[in-house]
């Protein structure tokens, strides 16, 4: 399967798969699936008359099976095993080895063609071009092959667990061969029963088809979505001439508007201090780019964001170097201001009574990161280093009680991928964070609060339908799905991630994890076809396509190259384009094209809007460029733009921005040495002695 197979639900490697050589196999009557088979027939595990087969339902031949390789001690006799069962199995027909019979996501090629017999009986073939996954797809023939759909669809990927037949050390990457042609298999059987009851199938997702030569974009709003991705050149050096003329800096977050992306990414090529990133990374471009002599740094994101940057540059010394944000009105963000409330510091109160740590969203205002500080030692967070900060705050600080904050999905996404380890083995456990087992993950449980009333509006509405869309209609695809997402969107990238099909995580962590997919791919040197659901922003595509087809591009230049082509899928509805003249959405000096949202409202459902932050939408290509052109700003024109330092006062009549800086520059502390900085700890032992009240 995959080439990164992973030993946890958190990406650790383990060994990558051996490779092993077919040997020949000597026939042995006594094995209990092929008693009565004499060694020169060739037929296939679907068309055997098994002793007793009449009598078998699917979950006692999954008993069978399992019992039949859990008898043979040594790994090597199960793998002959299943090169035997694959040495029984005629291959498939060259016309029936098509792209859209293969299974994605397997290091080895493999085919699966579902029919439906005139009894309504799922029959079923498979074939790979690796005798060991061929020996697997025999199994599962075997297992499915005459059965009712229904019998065929109840089957959990949980139920082959115990079929781990593969080489020692790859047990995880074994079981997800199994997995994922049965999930193959399953999607073809419902489509076929769907469509012998005449039922109306989904609709697609729109999608966008990445390719060595171009796009291909499927559905309006993919088109539209394209459309940004090839700039005018003139508006580039627009850009890029005021840009360097005026020595300014430009830091943008992923969610940007496709437009102002396809520019960006463009201008880049001429301009290096320019950077597309997500939160955390922003602040550090921002610093790199004044240490080289950027006088200026525009800021395309959220307000926090902007304040972010300011109050990092302050820290690094570059107090001189003006920060700018793209609107004169209030950026919001509905996390942020989910945390600047009373209610929030309500939340936290109990923990100013007791050894505790709070843990914020890196996604919050400078105030609050300031104020929560004052009253519970705090330390800021990503969507990537989260666990890792959790885990390592509960081994290092004895009887700690810690409070996350505030995002709630995300907080119960935690909990469950805790809970989740309890069920692992002590290994397994220690391959997440060495100084942990399942008892220690079992007792910080009960100590582990999180917020319940704080979400992103756009990522609030990646839930049940399209969920079950999702489910329907790309179960056996790449699934990316950011760690905000509503628990159901969650458990479904889990599953996928078990199978090595899928990445839950930060934007940076789901850019990393196609990256890495593609790369593969070329690896193998194969014609493929990825497929990968974005269970984030929209905005990210922009940044997806460019790494994609800085990739796809070099290898077209090889004649012995392969063709490999990546298809994005949007989880929104090909309906979520309204022409300008009608339906637009008016937001700052933008007029949207895109409806981001049922009946003109904010994020995303399959019946209508796109998963987009209309916040980040007010970030426009003519405000960088009206703000880039007024600076230096010798008139005080763009004063309502300019991102001051804070002169705010926390209750303690501290400054804000150097109390709300420090649990940032904690956090920075924490990844360069993988421990909570020593003065953090000091804070949080201390913390009853401090008095400190709402």
């Amino acid at each position: 399967m995959a080439s990164t197979p992973t030993s946890s639900l958190f990406s650790i490697p383990i060994n990558p798969n051996h490779v092993l050589k077919p040997k020949r196999f000597i026939f042995q009557p006594n094995l209990p699936f092929f008693k009565s088979l004499k060694p020169k027939l060739p037929l296939s595990c679907s068309a055997v008359a098994f002793p007793g087969t009449a009598e078998l339902v699917v979950p006692s031949k999954l008993r069978n099976l399992e019992e039949e390789f859990r008898s043979l001690q040594e790994p090597v006799d199960r793998v002959k095993r299943l090169l035997h069962y694959a040495g029984l199995t005629p291959s498939m027909d060259e016309s029936v080895r098509v792209d859209k019979n293969r299974v994605m996501g397997c290091t080895a090629r493999v085919w699966v063609e579902v029919k439906i017999d005139g009894e309504g009986k799922v029959r079923l073939t498979a074939d790979s071009d690796s005798e060991i996954t061929k020996g697997f797809c025999s199994c599962l023939v075997w297992v499915l092959d005459g059965s009712e759909p229904e019998e065929v669809l109840k089957v959990r990927t949980d139920d082959l667990v115990g079929l781990n037949v593969g080489l020692p050390g790859t047990g995880r990457s074994r079981v997800n061969t199994w997995h994922n042609v049965l999930v193959t298999m399953q999607k073809k059987t419902k489509q076929l029963v769907a469509e012998r009851e005449g039922k109306v199938l989904f609709e697609p997702f729109p999608s966008l088809i990445v390719t060595a030569d171009g796009l291909v974009p499927k559905g309006s709003y993919a088109e539209a979505q394209a459309t940004y991705l090839f700039p005018n050149e003139s508006k580039v050096n627009e850009l890029v001439n005021v840009l360097k003329e005026k020595k300014i800096g430009v830091v943008a977050h992923f969610y940007m508007d496709p437009e102002v992306q396809g520019v960006l990414t463009t201008a880049q090529k001429q301009w290096p201090h320019i950077h597309i990133s997500d939160s955390l990374v922003m602040a550090d471009s921002a610093v790199k780019m004044a240490k080289a002599g950027c006088k200026f740094i525009t800021v395309l994101g959220v307000d926090f964001m902007s304040e972010n940057v300011r109050a990092i540059l302050d820290q690094a010394g570059f107090n001189e170097v003006g920060v700018y944000r793209m609107s004169d009105e209030r950026i919001g963000c509905s996390l942020a201001d989910a945390a600047a409330t009373s209610t929030y510091m309500e939340y936290l109160e109990p923990a100013s009574r007791s050894t505790s740590l709070h843990v914020i969203y890196i996604n919050t205002k400078l105030e609050t990161k300031a104020y929560a500080h004052e009253l519970v030692p705090t330390i800021t967070c990503t969507s990537s280093n989260v666990i890792q900060t959790i885990l390592q705050a509960f081994a290092q600080v004895p009887d700690l009680t810690l409070w996350y904050g505030p995002d709630s999905y995300m907080g119960a996404n935690i909990v469950e991928l805790f809970q989740q380890m309890t069920v692992m083995t002590d290994e397994e456990v220690s391959a997440i964070h060495p100084e942990h087992n399942v008892d220690s993950i079992k007792k910080l449980l009960p100590r582990l609060y999180y917020y319940q009333d704080g979400t992103c509006i756009v990522h609030h509405l990646f839930g049940h339908e399209v969920v079950e869309k999702i489910k329907e209609m790309y179960c056996d695809a790449f699934l990316t799905a950011h760690l905000e997402v509503p628990g159901e969107m969650f458990s479904l990238a889990m599953e996928a991630k078990r199978r090595s099909m899928g990445v839950v995580g930060s934007t940076q962590n789901i850019l990393d994890f196609i990256k890495d997919r593609v790369k593969e791919s070329l690896d193998r040197n194969i014609d493929d076809h990825l497929q990968f659901v974005l269970g984030t922003e929209s905005g990210m595509v922009t940044a997806i396509v460019a790494a994609v087809r800085s990739l796809l591009e070099p290898a077209k230049s090889s004649s012995q190259g392969a063709n490999v082509t990546v298809e994005i899928v949007f989880p929104v509805s090909s309906e979520s384009i309204s022409t300008p003249s009608l339906n637009s959405v008016e937001v700052g000096d933008i007029i949207l094209p895109v409806v981001p949202g049922v009946a003109s409202g904010e994020g995303c459902s399959i019946h209508g809007g796109c998963a987009s932050c209309p916040y980040m939408k007010m970030n426009s290509l003519s405000s960088l460029l009206t703000i880039s052109r007024h600076l230096p700003d010798e008139e005080n024109t763009l004063s309502a733009y300019k991102a001051e330092r804070f002169k705010l006062q926390t209750p303690n009549g501290q400054s804000v921005a150097d109390v709300g800086c420090e649990p940032i520059l904690h956090m920075r502390n924490f990844q360069a040495t993988k421990k909570l900085p020593d003065k953090l700890v000091d804070q949080i032992l201390h913390t009853k002695d401090k008095g400190v009240s709402v």
